[in-house]
């Protein structure tokens, strides 16, 4: 790791997170967000087909995920970053210049794989370059901030929408949504990147039952571990070769799957459910609107959640699962307050998770590891809405909310068992020590 002095880093650190927090918003502020369902519609589409885009989507992301990730590890992370808005600025062109179910599926593609080429590119290079400045600390607070960079831009999106349609139509929210993609694109190429060998530096155990700072260098060491670059083939291989052998990296992973994608999958239904609390239409937006504040305020809480222990991030986890569950069930527009209060702490969570992912990492296919888990996510998430579709039709939404709070639980349990376990030091040059039971997440 390269040493820096305290006050250029600090400045060099504040210039990546300002570029990252621009990046983040230009990247979600997409006009199209709101009205892409009605364009679809007042397109002539049916239901099923509109359905069928979304599994185009999602089989796009899940497809190119991985590939991309190594792609970033072999070649440039700044690169795929630049590259994927303009991929997914195509996609949007398409759908207002030619408007057809034939279109729509192709543009579905190009922001499947324009999500692909920025998902584990991005939290790869924000990791890296942190812990070259001797910042790697840091990480939860500045993805987290940059989670609300982008939900901001949701909410800027949602704002604008309606003026910009009222002013040109389709055409108009359309080319907004690419302008801002472009826009994006540009930011992208202010990201430092270096890309260099890095000396290896041997773990530290921690001794079991200790008690670990979430807020320190959750590495434990002054560094991560990041190998000369590797070809496209080794890249991929090596990633794959240390989640199957390294089994914190592993828990890492799936950690990361099932917190985000649970509450992400549910997000797509909140307006059903905010319908069914009796109010009208046009209320519907209000009622979101507490969502969208909820996963904002959690991301800016990444600097107090780091100081969380294990059995403390259990905690988050179980009250959001039962607020999530009671707001659902008690069908009422004052429960979108405890839904909002789950969704912050879900989203909390999930930041603390993927830093907690981005710590246990060493080799130098940390962008091809960190797609392995958002593929992983974008499976489970096909997998809730499924089982979501089959409860909700039996049972209605409150229903179908409350179980879905169900797998927080149970995951909530299983770190609390996994902490109250004793655990042995990893060898030097392991991912992360394997003690520190005490440290958000510590899940075998």
């Amino acid at each position: 790791m390269t040493v820096h002095p305290p006050r250029v880093s600090d400045a060099r650190v504040r210039r990546l997170a300002a570029t990252l927090y621009g990046y983040a918003f230009l990247s979600e502020l997409v006009l199209l967000y709101p009205l892409y369902a009605l364009l679809f519609s007042d397109t002539g589409l049916s239901v099923w087909q509109i359905s069928s885009l979304f599994v185009i989507w999602s089989a796009a992301s899940i497809l190119l995920e991985v590939p991309s990730g190594a792609f970033a590890d072999a070649v440039s992370r700044r690169l795929l970053l630049a590259l994927a808005p303009l991929v997914t600025a195509a996609g949007f062109a398409l759908w207002v210049l030619v408007p057809s179910y034939p279109a729509f599926a192709v543009g579905f593609v190009l922001w499947g794989a324009g999500g692909a080429l920025a998902s584990g590119a991005l939290e790869a290079l924000v990791f890296t370059e942190l812990d070259r400045l001797g910042a790697a600390g840091r990480y939860a607070r500045v993805i987290g901030r940059a989670k609300t960079a982008e939900t901001l831009g949701v909410l800027a999106s949602i704002l604008l929408a309606g003026p910009a349609f009222a002013l040109g139509g389709y055409p108009a929210v359309g080319a907004a949504s690419v302008l801002a993609c472009l826009l994006a694109a540009a930011v992208a190429t202010r990201l430092p990147e270096h890309r260099r060998p890095m000396t290896a530096a041997p773990a530290t155990s921690v001794p079991a039952g200790a008690e670990v700072d979430a807020g320190a260098d959750p590495t434990g060491r002054d560094g991560a571990t990041d190998e000369e670059d590797l070809g496209w083939w080794a890249s991929l291989h090596a990633g794959l070769a240390e989640v199957h052998a390294d089994r914190a990296v592993r828990a890492a992973v799936l950690l990361v799957a099932v917190v985000a994608a649970v509450w992400g999958a549910l997000d797509e239904y909140t307006p059903l459910l905010a319908r069914d609390t009796g109010v009208g239409e046009a209320t519907v937006p209000l009622l979101l609107l507490f969502t969208w504040v909820g996963v904002a305020v959690g991301g800016l809480l990444a600097p107090a959640g780091e100081r969380l222990t294990g059995r403390g991030y259990a905690g988050l986890l179980a009250l959001s699962a039962v607020a999530l569950a009671a707001g659902a069930l008690l069908a009422r527009p004052l429960g979108f307050a405890l839904v909002a209060a789950a969704f912050c702490g879900f989203q909390l969570a999930t930041v603390l998770a993927d830093a907690r992912l981005q710590a246990r990492i060493t080799g130098a296919s940390r962008a091809t590891v960190t797609s392995l888990a958002g593929m992983a996510t974008d499976v489970t998430i096909i997998a809730v809405y499924g089982g979501y579709g089959l409860l909700a039709t039996g049972a209605g939404n409150g229903v179908a909310f409350a179980v879905a709070a169900v797998p927080y639980l149970i995951v909530a349990l299983l770190l609390v068992v996994r902490v109250g376990r004793p655990t042995r030091p990893r060898p030097a040059g392991g991912a992360q020590p394997g003690g520190g039971p005490q440290h958000p997440g510590r899940a075998g």
